[in-house]
């Protein structure tokens, strides 16, 4: 797997991407970055305070996991795969097959003043 850095649509530090209070507690929000023809898709979850990035990449298939800011089951306890319904515990750990063990690519971000950055 390439790195993120070798993404040239990956968004720098720095980069607000929204207020915390935006993502539902718990909760997800995606966002998609274009250069050129490329593109880089990453995804927030937020648990209490916490909200942690991924990339938008199931480990196991390559696809998406999933659309518009609907990440995480219904129960919001889990991230979902929707290509294979895969589960992932909130910190990004595959827990069911295919994904057991697998874990989702970080994507960096910090939290400054109730608002989120990429890292």
């Amino acid at each position: 797997m390439k790195e993120l850095s070798d993404n040239p649509a990956r968004p720098a530090p720095g980069v607000r991407l929204c207020a915390v209070a935006e993502i539902a507690d718990p909760g997800s929000k995606g966002f998609r970055f274009r250069a050129d023809s490329r593109l880089f898709a990453g995804f927030l979850v937020r648990e209490g305070e916490a909200v942690r990035g991924f990339v938008d990449q199931c480990p196991h298939a390559g696809w998406p996991l999933g659309f518009d800011d609907r990440y995480l089951t219904r129960a919001g306890d889990h991230i979902l795969c929707a290509g294979h319904g895969a589960l992932f515990s909130l910190d990004g750990t595959g827990v069911t097959a295919p994904c057991a063990g697998d874990r989702l690519t970080a994507w960096p971000v910090e939290v400054r003043g109730g608002e989120v950055f990429t890292a």
